[in-house]
């Protein structure tokens, strides 16, 4: 089968399963009974396994495959939906966003994107970490990326590794490290912040209003969740 958005969504779910269980691709290639090349291949999204090797997989991690139809992007209302339902404390700490920030202390940084947007109160998805982070400060963020076992987002493959760190070099500016994943948006200058408390702690984020500005990721999100706050007074 060809690469499709399908076959690069069920590679994303069995690497993020995988990592979940710290196994890597020659181990789960091992409890399922299959090459280590068909894992690496799926999970690069360029080619899927048959049903059967899938269900493999998926049973060496405990997990199912359960198949369905829904509206283009409805998985993401779903999403909005539970952690509107949630407290902003539990959402903060299923990031576990305190865990990396306190080892992110070698270079100035502040957060934005959708990680802002929610502690400031959104109930957006999160998948990262993210912070902006000046270019003057690239050498010692890739120092850093160094120390902790840091791999840059490699889209070619659909997996983390195999290029260069460095923010300079071309790619997605997005790293897996021991503590979690971060995305880095790379400016001349920090944007203003705001501070927000939560849990006995300060966080300096750049504000909703701004983000709307200059972080289209972050505004389609929020404007969704508006829709959804709309129709759901209506």
């Amino acid at each position: 089968m060809s690469s499709t958005r399908l076959v690069t969504l069920l590679g994303a779910e069995v690497r993020h399963q995988r990592q979940l269980r710290e196994l890597n691709q020659r181990q789960l290639a091992a409890l399922a009974e299959v090459d280590q090349a068909v894992v690496a291949r799926f999970e690069r999204g360029e080619r899927a396994p048959s049903l059967p090797v899938l269900e493999r997989l998926l049973a060496a991690m405990d997990v199912q495959l359960v198949v369905g139809v829904e509206p283009l992007d409805e998985h993401l209302d779903a999403q909005i939906d539970d952690l509107a339902a949630r407290p902003i404390a539990e959402r903060i700490d299923g990031l576990r966003l305190d865990r990396l920030l306190d080892r992110l202390t070698d270079f100035p940084q502040v957060i934005t994107g959708c990680t802002a947007a929610l502690l400031q109160g959104a109930p957006v998805p999160v998948d990262a970490l993210e912070i902006a982070l000046r270019w003057q400060d690239s050498k010692p963020f890739t120092r850093w990326l160094e120390t902790n076992y840091g791999q840059r987002w490699n889209a070619r493959w659909g997996e983390f590794g195999g290029v260069w760190l460095e923010p300079e070099e071309p790619g997605d500016h997005l790293w897996s490290t021991r503590y979690g994943e971060i995305r880095a948006t790379m400016c001349d200058e920090l944007p203003e912040t705001i501070e927000v408390h939560h849990g006995g702690r300060n966080y300096q984020v750049v504000p909703l209003v701004e983000l709307e500005l200059s972080e289209p990721r972050s505004a389609e999100l929020l404007r969704r969740y508006r829709r959804r706050q709309l129709a759901s007074d209506g």
